[in-house]
């Protein structure tokens, strides 16, 4: 997709002015989701058809030409299809449940009387249960940048509809991170307000109690003028609040203690977020180690405690009826939920009261939390093959918000090499919506983040980055097994200062080994040459290396980690250690010099 993203307010200042109509926004709009429709067909569960869409749109000019300025005139959004749009079926991604309501979700209504135009109901996990977005009939949505990966859910046809430029925004959902985690893999930002703040009539419940409405935008600009929309009370939501707005000053920023910073593999997903904490840093922020212990507790009680029972009662009717109608994951966790007892819904309550006086105790400590939204990302065929254990582990930093009363805020913080968005979270006590909002934008003007990758019409494929050291570099014997695979030289950099080099004795051609000196210890930054292959080339090549020498991960001097030559111990007995030379070019030079040269 070449076509730039729409953005709320200089769109709708646009339409305000009349330099632009509302009806030629939807046309555009219209125009790119079709052709989208042909790279991704799972955004969406249902389109609205032409017709009604400009009517909608010319509704909007007749306002703007009749003297009204409107917040959001023209403005293209979509609908997750948990939530009533009137006229147009609600699925949660579950046909057999399907409804055709009569008046729109509250939060809906507020946006269209704003000038917004709504397009489509997007695609979700059913009954938005998983973090990940391939728990519907309707297809897997997956991330715009490498369609191998997962989309992130419950609100991926959302996030999608967003991130590939079909409309200004999108309404998601966000119990235990739905609204979160499709905007990190998204590069989007995705804001889960305090409880209560946004209306919930017109939602199906997944947790009624614990739900909330969110948006997922490009920028923080676009969801400040979306709060401000549909933000307030409405007597109609028996779970409405009213609040005010609580200031925030971030000087204290919580992070997990090192040992409890968990990326389950994930190398390039810890180096983002190291970066993203030395952007807090630079701004004079002081980070403060926490023991995260009592938020992973509570995150605990979502899907292991007595919660996962509220799941069921939106879908108890249909679960008896006719079971066959869910999706397998998504039945199998309601079913476990109806075995839940009173005694276990008052024992959760009970511990997460306290659980709770721990959480504000830690605000006595810190002013907000800056954590991972997402560990990792998966690709979509290993969600499908571990459904359970891989999207609780999407969780690990996102379930415990709304159980604890928190608002949220998620914002990119940065891209992997296949493409893949990784974001943090920002994290406060209820009603720090507006200061969050703040927060988050002094935290990307100091990140500076590079612009995301281009879309991939095609399914990007699969490569892995490789450092060599030694017989495979450009012009040593060995280089001929990189270009046979058509590798590409990506870098010619140094490792992190933290290596010994030694030439391998009596090896056929002339081979080193790198060896990593350890934490503390004295080593050196060695000379290497980084090739990009396929997994599949990659895959060919490693199958060749003999040992002593193996493939493992080497830490360059930028601080990222690629796979590259490693050596087992036996290789450095009766080796020569040449780690002042800094390179294997050198050592090889100094042997082709005559003796005294």
């Amino acid at each position: 997709m070449s076509a730039q993203p729409f953005h709320v307010a200089p769109l709708a200042a646009a339409v305000n002015a009349r330099e632009t109509s509302a009806v030629a926004v939807a046309r555009d709009a219209l125009a790119r989701i079709a052709a989208y429709a042909e790279v991704q067909p799972a955004v969406w569960i249902t389109r609205l058809d032409e017709e009604s869409v400009l009517r909608a749109a010319a509704a909007v000019d007749a306002r703007v030409a009749a003297g009204e300025t409107l917040p959001l005139a023209g403005v293209p959004f979509a609908i997750k299809d948990n939530i009533d749009l009137a006229g147009v079926p609600t699925t949660a991604a579950c046909p057999d449940f399907a409804y055709t309501p009569e008046v729109s979700a509250e939060v809906v209504e507020r946006l269209v009387a704003a000038g917004a135009v709504p397009v489509g109901k997007a695609n979700l996990d059913q009954f938005a249960t998983g973090l990940n977005g391939t728990r519907s009939p309707y297809g897997a949505p997956a991330c715009v940048f490498n369609r191998a990966y997962v989309s992130g859910g419950s609100s991926s046809g959302s996030a999608v509809a967003v991130a590939a430029g079909l409309v200004a925004f999108a309404l998601g959902t966000d119990t235990a991170g739905s609204g979160r985690v499709p905007a990190a893999f998204n590069a989007l930002v995705g804001m889960k307000p305090t409880k209560g703040r946004w209306s919930t009539t017109g939602l199906v419940p997944a947790c009624r109690t614990l739900d909330c409405i969110t948006a997922l935008t490009h920028t923080i600009a676009d969801a400040r003028i979306v709060d401000a929309v549909v933000a307030g009370f409405d007597p109609a939501d028996p779970y409405s609040r009213a609040g005010g707005e609580r200031a925030l000053a971030p000087r204290r920023i919580g992070v997990p203690r090192p040992d409890q910073r968990l990326f389950l593999g994930d190398a390039a997903a810890e180096r983002l977020y190291e970066r993203a904490l030395a952007a807090l840093a630079a701004r004079g922020a002081e980070l403060v180690e926490l023991d995260m212990t009592p938020l992973r507790e509570a995150a605990m009680l979502l899907y292991g405690g007595p919660w996962v029972a509220e799941r069921v009662a939106a879908a108890l009717p249909l679960l008896e009826e006719r079971p066959e109608a869910f999706d397998p994951t998504v039945r199998s966790i309601l079913e476990d939920g109806r075995g839940t007892s009173g005694v276990d819904v008052f024992r959760g309550q009970y511990r997460l009261a306290e659980l709770q006086r721990a959480a504000e105790a830690m605000w006595q400590r810190v002013d907000l939390l800056a954590l991972p939204t997402a560990p990792t990302i998966y690709r979509i065929a290993e969600m499908r093959a571990a459904p359970v254990a891989l999207n609780s582990n999407l969780g690990l930093y996102t379930n415990f918000v709304n159980l604890l009363d928190m608002a949220a805020l998620a914002v990119p913080a940065g891209w992997r090499d296949d493409g893949t968005g990784f974001g943090i979270t920002l994290i406060a006590p209820a009603w720090s919506d507006t200061a969050l909002l703040d927060a988050g934008q002094a935290y990307l003007d100091a990140a500076a983040l590079p612009p995301p990758p281009p879309l991939h019409i095609e399914d990007r494929m699969d490569t892995v980055k490789l450092a060599v050291v030694g017989a495979h570099l450009e012009g040593m014997p060995l280089h001929w097994q990189l270009t046979s695979r058509d590798a590409r030289l990506v870098a010619a950099t140094t490792t992190a200062p933290s290596y010994r080099l030694y030439a391998i004795a009596n090896s056929t051609p002339p081979k080193p080994a790198l060896i990593h000196a350890g934490d503390g210890a004295d080593g050196a930054a060695i000379a290497v040459e980084v090739y990009e292959l396929d997994v599949a080339a990659f895959g060919s090549f490693v199958v060749e290396v003999p040992a002593p020498l193996a493939i493992g991960s080497v830490t360059l001097t930028d601080g990222s980690v690629v796979k590259g030559f490693v050596a087992e111990p036996r290789a450095i007995q009766g080796a020569e250690d040449i780690t002042a030379l800094g390179g294997w070019r050198a050592y090889i030079g100094g042997l082709s010099r005559p003796a005294g040269a």
